[in-house]
């Protein structure tokens, strides 16, 4: 049988913090969740590794590393009402729950939706609420929010999403085409937005971003 928290405790020490990773509560997170749970039996095995898991045929969870640069640009609070956009399993939803109390959600996929649900409650995620439908589009219900995750690669930002950021809200995402880009966040500042690179990085590309109506910076 695999020692998944020896794993664990490996994937911070060689992928988390050699990335440049300086909050200690996403090292604490990722030391305390387990991501073999948010994932398909057939993948557990490769939980661990420095690579996007496979949740279903067209959709994977973010790379740790990955994942923690992603994070670390949001700069959170505990305070913090987070919109995360394409939640997938919830895996990078209970991380963030252990950084924020308030947690929206946000998957498009019939299938996904259901086992984030199922794992909501197995993992007693109290802060997380799922919601369904289109990516892009953003929970406006629920808006505005302090931080907003794009949990993936994206051609672009559409407008809705900045919409939905509070006056000083930030949000990041992975930019590029396929699932090769940059680390990109964004700031809003009244009406205007500020952007800033924060690195290369890969992730998975998410579904329904396109360049029609996007911000343009």
């Amino acid at each position: 049988m695999a020692d998944f928290t020896l794993q664990r405790t490996n994937m911070v020490e060689s992928q988390v913090r050699p990335s440049d990773i300086t909050d200690r509560r996403i090292i604490r997170a990722m030391l305390d969740v387990a991501r073999e749970r948010f994932c398909p039996a057939t993948s557990a095995a490769t939980a661990y590794m420095d690579l996007d898991v496979k949740v279903n045929p067209t959709r994977s969870l973010t790379a740790p590393r990955v994942l923690a640069k992603l994070i670390q640009g949001l700069d959170l609070a505990e305070t913090d009402h987070v919109l995360h956009v394409g939640a997938a399993t919830g895996y990078s939803s209970a991380i963030l729950a252990r950084l924020a109390t308030n947690i929206t959600a946000l998957e498009v996929d019939a299938g996904l939706a259901v086992a984030l649900a199922k794992n909501i409650v197995e993992q007693e995620l109290k802060s997380v609420t799922a919601v369904t439908g289109a990516l892009v589009a953003g929970h406006a219900t629920g808006a505005p929010y302090d931080a907003i995750l794009i949990d993936g690669c994206i051609a672009d930002v559409p407008l809705a999403l900045f919409d939905q950021l509070r006056d000083g809200g930030r949000m990041v995402a992975v930019i590029g085409v396929g699932r090769v880009g940059r680390i990109t966040r964004w700031q809003r500042r009244g009406s205007a937005v500020d952007s800033r690179i924060l690195g290369d990085a890969g992730a998975p590309p998410l579904p329904g971003f396109d360049k029609a109506a996007t911000f343009v910076f």
